[in-house]
């Protein structure tokens, strides 16, 4: 229905509804402390919305298909977008414009998580594989190998020495 919705969790009922998408939305995340939401839409943008209130802060666009993933990075001033147009872009949330680029992924980006300490960043595609990059430069650090189909969800541990990915 090109919405996302804020529950509040105590009643199970709907706090606010995050409006102005104009297709499916793929993805949501909140920021660090809560007081912002990404999400990510088919429509091909990501938006940026207050918590407290619904409202529209930001609108991301640059991509050139849907927007699958989402992720805030730890301090907040940054976010990540994955698309089918198998680029990763982080934003800069303070201009609204894209600070980087990443390319590498042969297909639809699915998943993206930030590095605890937010200098790394990790992405499953459907390509099959994950990737881990330098989240200031873009530059790729590593290809993961293993999996025969889509990875569609990756994490770092909270110490990040370790990742998950299925």
């Amino acid at each position: 229905d090109a919405t996302a919705r804020l529950w509040d969790a105590a009643s199970g009922k709907v706090a606010t509804m995050l409006e102005g998408h104009g297709l499916t939305v793929r993805a949501v995340r909140f920021d660090h402390d809560g007081t912002r939401i990404i999400t990510g839409s088919d429509d091909a943008t990501a938006r940026l919305w207050d918590a407290a209130t619904g409202k529209p802060l930001m609108t991301l666009s640059g991509h050139g298909g849907p927007v699958w993933a989402v992720a805030f990075s730890p301090d907040g001033r940054f976010a990540a977008t994955g698309s089918d147009d198998h680029m990763l872009r982080v934003w800069d949330l303070a201009t609204g414009q894209v600070k980087t680029t990443f390319k590498g992924h042969s297909r639809v980006v699915m998943t993206i998580a930030y590095s605890p300490d937010g200098k790394r960043l990790l992405t499953g595609s459907d390509d099959d594989t994950a990737r881990i990059w330098d989240a200031a430069t873009g530059r790729q650090l590593m290809v993961l190998k293993g999996h025969v189909d889509t990875v569609r969800s990756a994490a770092f541990a909270p110490n990040g020495m370790h990742i998950v990915t299925a």
